[in-house]
C-alpha cells in the first residue's frame, strides 16, 4: 500500500500543483489510514483488498476519543471531513488507473459542520497593525512592515508571499505576480504597500542578504527565504505591540481585505480574481458576512487547507 501512497503524494504534487502544506495534510491523514488497514490485518494490505467495511471501521475509529487513533477529546467534524475526501480521493485515484475495480470509501458521509464566518479585524486595528513595525528603522522594521503592507493590500495567501521572487514584483505596473496553485497566476496591484515595498528593497533587503542569498524577496536574519513560521511569528509581534486583543493570522489580513473590498461595492468576480480562488462559491461568504456579520453557515470542508 505504501507505494501507491507515495505514487498518489507525488502526483498531487506535480500534476495537480498542490502546496506543500496540502500535500503534507493528505500525508498525515492517508499514513494514519493506512496504519489501521495494517493492525487490523495483521500486515500490509493491497488496495484491491481494501472493502467499504474496512473503510467504514477505519471512520468509526478516528471519532472514538479512546481509540488511540483520535486526540483527547475526539477529532472535530471538520478534521473527520478532511480525512474522509483524502481516503476518498486515494481510492478514486487508484480506480483511474486500473488498479482496484471500484472506489471501496465512495459511500462515506461527511459530516456537515458549521464553518464560522471568517475572521477579519475593524479598520483601526489593521491601521495600528501596520504602525507597529514603524517603532523603528532596522532591516527588519522596513521588512516587516512592507510585508505587513503587502498582506494587507493584496490579500496574499502566506505561501505565496514567501515565495514571491524578486522577478514577481513588476514596478512599472506596481503590480505582483502572484504564483498561486495549480499554475493559476494572477497579477494584484500594490496599492498602497508599494512605498513600503520600495524602502525595504533599497535599504532593508541589501543589508539582510548574503552571497548565499536566493532571489526570494523576502529574507530573514540569515539571509535566507522568510518562512511561514517566521510571518506567523512577524504578524503575532506587531499584533501585541498594537495592542490588539484578538488573534491575528495572514488570512486574518486576507479575509480582512477580502471583506473591505466587498464592503466597498467591489464584484465578486474581481475579488475572486485578486483572491485566485477556483470557484466564486468559496468568494461569496464575503458578501454574507459583510450583509450579516454574524450567522455561520453549515457546509463541508474542503481537503485542501489552502483553499481560503
Amino acid at each position: 500500500m505504501e507505494q501507491y501512497l507515495q505514487q498518489f503524494l507525488n502526483s498531487l504534487a506535480s500534476e495537480r500543483g498542490y502546496s506543500e502544506n496540502t500535500v503534507a495534510a493528505y500525508r498525515n491523514d492517508l499514513t494514519q489510514f493506512v496504519r489501521f488497514l495494517s493492525e487490523q490485518r495483521g500486515g500490509a494490505v493491497e488496495p484491491s483488498e481494501v472493502t467499504p467495511e474496512m473503510v467504514q471501521a477505519y471512520v468509526e475509529k478516528i471519532q472514538q476519543p479512546e481509540s488511540g487513533y483520535a486526540p483527547l477529546g475526539g477529532y472535530a467534524p471538520s478534521t473527520v471531513a478532511r480525512k474522509i475526501a483524502a481516503v476518498k480521493s486515494f481510492f478514486h485515484a487508484l480506480m483511474e488507473q486500473g488498479l482496484i475495480p471500484t472506489n471501496p470509501a465512495t459511500n462515506l458521509s461527511s459530516p456537515k459542520i458549521k464553518k464560522s464566518a471568517p475572521k477579519t479585524i475593524s479598520k483601526d486595528e489593521l491601521e495600528r497593525l501596520l504602525a507597529a513595525p514603524h517603532t523603528g528603522s532596522s532591516p527588519k522594521h522596513l521588512r516587516d512592515s512592507a510585508l505587513l503592507e503587502l498582506l494587507a493590500a493584496t490579500g496574499m495567501r502566506v505561501t505565496e508571499a514567501t515565495n514571491l521572487r524578486l522577478e514577481d514584483m513588476d514596478w512599472e505596473k506596481a503590480e505582483v505576480v502572484c504564483r498561486g496553485k495549480e499554475e493559476r497566476n494572477r497579477r494584484i496591484p500594490m496599492g498602497t504597500a508599494r512605498a513600503a515595498l520600495e524602502a525595504y528593497l533599497q535599504t532593508a533587503r541589501p543589508m539582510l542578504a548574503s552571497e548565499a542569498s536566493s532571489d526570494y524577496f523576502f529574507l530573514n536574519h540569515r539571509g535566507r527565504k522568510l518562512t511561514r513560521q517566521g510571518v506567523w511569528l512577524i504578524i503575532k509581534e506587531a499584533a501585541e505591540a498594537a495592542g490588539i486583543g484578538v488573534e491575528v493570522t495572514p488570512h486574518t489580513l486576507r479575509h480582512s481585505f477580502a471583506k473591505s473590498l466587498v464592503g466597498t461595492g467591489e464584484s465578486l468576480r474581481r475579488v475572486q480574481e485578486l483572491l485566485g480562488h477556483a470557484n466564486l462559491s468559496t468568494t461569496q461568504v464575503y458578501k454574507r458576512i459583510s450583509e450579516t456579520p454574524a450567522a455561520p453557515v453549515a457546509e463541508p470542508v474542503p481537503v485542501n487547507p489552502d483553499e481560503g
